[in-house]
């Protein structure tokens, strides 16, 4: 009877170490710990680039405005934009003269006396005609008697050149009359032009029989290219150098203009590569700096805030074959290549953090986060260009959270 009991007692006590091993088993792993999953990338060798990007508008370089030589009456401009126009033979726009305006009472009166004074004058020029054109004749017969005295050698050759002298002043007396009777007839005709209106039905129809009907002044184009905008449409009175319309020439002569911060524009210099995206195509046009502006000016952002602006003209290098839907005024984005290097080092930026006043990572090594040191050269806030710390081929963390610490057992993050 004692041997069963002792072989109880024995099973019982591995049945309870086993359970114990068991418990501290599963504890032990419940509470192992576990490796922090992370988001990782390769440090690769690669092209990269620096650009600062800005939003853009496309212009016509040398833009031409059609004005009103003279002040008249516009006809009805029937050109619309988008047309093609040719220089010196397309005509944009016709010109007339202008009716004449509406005359109140005063100025009528005022000028009723000026035809009145105007008329008395010329009557006066006409009277001084008449005194003039007898003294030059009485001159003229007196220098003929003068000539046959001294033919006949009654008279001193002294007489003779009296005589001529008398005819030669009553000649530029009478000279001198006629002239004033053509300055009195054209103030007279000024004076009652004056009382020309509008309003005048009479008037008006003589004037329109004896005004040829093609009296207008033609506006041609001045160059070979596109109406971009018409200004005035509808027929109007216009004063002199009034706008009508707009043409350039879109193909040849379009280019792009971007407005920089002030802290941007000092990084760009001329002949800098651009890439012109978001015009509304397939690819990317190419671009060059041509001029970047001496002064800035305060402009505010839609949010309001109060930024130094810096405005730089790209040419446009892409053929006008491969961008024809692109116009004057368009948007676009510009990309402004400040630095790039086709064989560099290159990081996500995503890896990138500050640590002690230096740029480190965390690169992954045996499964662990070795915090490591990084020398950086240029930065596009996607990639960065690595000069030292880490090597080819190297598995970076991306976005390290700030639990993670040295030596951490990292894992990849898996996305179903």
């Amino acid at each position: 009877m004692t041997v069963p009991r002792q072989n109880s007692r024995r099973s019982r006590s591995v049945l309870t170490a086993g359970a114990i091993v068991l418990v501290g088993g599963f504890l032990a792993l419940a509470f192992w710990p576990r490796p922090v999953l992370v988001d990782m990338a390769e440090a690769a060798r690669g092209p990269i680039m620096v650009t600062i990007d800005e939003e853009g508008r496309t212009r016509v370089k040398e833009p031409y405005v059609v004005s009103s030589p003279v002040a008249g009456e516009l006809q009805r401009v029937t050109v619309l934009p988008g047309e093609r126009v040719v220089a010196g033979e397309t005509i944009v726009a016709q010109m007339r003269p202008a009716k004449p305006s509406v005359l109140d009472v005063r100025t009528r009166e005022q000028a009723h006396a000026a035809v009145t004074a105007a008329e008395a004058a010329l009557r006066l020029a006409h009277a001084d005609l008449n005194a003039a054109q007898a003294k030059f004749d009485f001159a003229e017969s007196d220098l003929e008697r003068a000539k046959t005295l001294v033919e006949r050698g009654v008279a001193s050759a002294v007489t003779m050149e009296r005589a001529e002298q008398a005819a030669r002043v009553a000649r530029a007396n009478l000279d001198t009359v006629q002239a004033a009777i053509a300055m009195r007839e054209a103030e007279l005709a000024n004076a009652r032009a004056q009382l020309i209106g509008f309003d005048d039905v009479g008037l008006a129809t003589a004037l329109a029989d004896s005004v040829p009907a093609d009296i207008g002044i033609p506006l041609r184009a001045p160059i070979d290219g596109t109406i971009l905008k018409v200004f005035k449409k509808s027929e109007t009175t216009l004063p002199a150098g009034e706008p009508i319309l707009e043409i350039g020439d879109i193909q040849g002569d379009l280019e792009v203009m971007a407005e920089l911060l002030s802290s941007d524009a000092v990084r760009v210099t001329v002949g800098d590569p651009v890439i012109i995206t978001s015009w509304g195509g397939d690819t990317d046009l190419n671009g060059t700096v041509r001029r970047i502006d001496p002064y800035g000016y305060t402009k505010f952002s839609a949010l309001g805030v109060e930024e130094q602006r810096v405005e730089v003209t790209v040419d446009i290098g892409t053929p006008a074959t491969e961008r024809l839907s692109l116009g004057h005024g368009y948007r676009v984005e510009v990309r402004i290549v400040v630095w790039n290097s086709e064989d560099a080092l290159v990081a996500p930026s995503a890896a990138l953090f500050r640590h002690g006043g230096e740029w480190v990572v965390f690169a992954v090594r045996d499964g662990r986060a070795v915090l490591t040191k990084v020398e950086v050269g240029q930065n596009n806030g996607r990639d960065a260009e690595i000069l030292s710390g880490i090597g080819e081929g190297d598995r970076l963390i991306l976005f390290p959270s700030a639990e993670l610490k040295d030596n951490d057992r990292v894992a990849q993050r898996q996305f179903d």
